[in-house]
């Protein structure tokens, strides 16, 4: 029989064995122990990520009836549909955590939970669908694929099937351009209108600098995240930069130059104080998304209710 104090004992040596888990690069799961600011962390980052790939529909979505072909209409639908998916992995990974799926969703609608800054940002041409296939999904790749290696499992493993989609869509995306700029005049000019605005919020995608960003030292020591939000910035930027010169557009930024003794490319800083705002809820589509998202959970209730009705009668019947 095992005695009150081994049980102690055991107790004593959750926070040393979880320590070690980080330590040894391996994953820590559902039920391993570990501490609360752990946990509270995961679902924080978690639930944002799912809340963004959800409200990412939208500003794609609003292209869905202005597709200039089937063909157009088809790969937009399947991408909305990924997006929808990748928001479910995510839910299901935040409730391994202890987190309900519909306290999530309360969260986001009352403005409790965040969501990705850039999705405030309206979809004015149809350029924009390639442009954030290329350039968002592009800096989601460069956020996303580290977390294939977080520390938490059900994360880790949720991203990994993720990521392969999000680099479909940045395909996508690219060829979309490429066929464009391959256009008319108003065509090309359209694209780069588009690249114009939005290139900065891509790059404000991966967060504030570090020396203001208070959540990311303590997620790289548990794992949760494996680079800080600068190295992916100068990453994404290094990345783009070649992209849009075999795309035939520019960037608008004058301080972007190659830096032969770092590397990299040098780039001028976003607009953070814009950035700020937008975060706060005072970009040009805070309310507007999501008050969608507020109205398409509120007019799913009848389902929701009707499929726990379903399963209730489906396990009375097997008694």
């Amino acid at each position: 029989m095992t005695t009150s104090s081994a049980i102690s004992a055991d107790a004593g040596d959750l926070p040393s064995q979880f320590d070690e888990t980080i330590a040894s690069d391996q994953r820590i799961e559902p039920r391993d122990w570990m501490p609360e600011g752990y946990r509270k962390t995961l679902i924080r980052q978690i639930a944002q990520h799912a809340h963004s790939e959800i409200i990412g529909m939208q500003p794609e979505g609003n292209w869905l009836t202005r597709a200039p072909s089937l063909r157009r209409k088809a790969i937009l639908m399947a991408k909305v549909q990924d997006e929808a998916g990748h928001g479910l992995y995510l839910y299901s990974a935040a409730e391994t955590l202890g987190a309900g799926r519909a306290d999530l969703t309360e969260r986001l609608i009352e403005g409790r939970q965040k969501y990705s800054s850039i999705f405030n940002y309206p979809t004015l041409t149809y350029a924009d669908v390639g442009t954030i296939g290329w350039l968002v999904d592009g800096a989601a790749i460069c956020n996303q694929v580290p977390l294939c290696r977080s520390s938490f499992g059900p994360y880790a493993r949720a991203m990994i099937r993720v990521c392969k989609e999000e680099s479909f869509h940045q395909r996508q995306g690219y060829e979309l351009l490429t066929t464009m700029m391959r256009g008319t005049s108003e065509q090309r000019e359209m694209v780069q209108e588009s690249v114009n605005r939005w290139w900065w919020p891509a790059l404000m995608m991966f967060g504030p600098p570090d020396d203001k960003s208070p959540n990311t030292e303590q997620s790289m020591a548990w794992g949760i995240k494996r680079h800080t939000n600068d190295e992916l910035r100068q990453r994404f930027v290094d990345m783009s930069v070649p992209q849009a010169a075999a795309l035939g557009v520019t960037f608008p930024d004058p301080d972007l130059v190659w830096n032969a003794d770092r590397g990299h490319y040098d780039f001028g800083d976003p607009d953070w104080s814009e950035f700020m705002a937008v975060v706060k809820g005072n970009g040009a589509m805070n309310v507007e998304r999501v008050e969608r998202r507020r109205a398409a959970h509120e007019n799913g209730t009848w389902v929701r209710d009707a499929a726990a009705a379903f399963a209730a009668r489906g396990q009375e019947e097997q008694r």
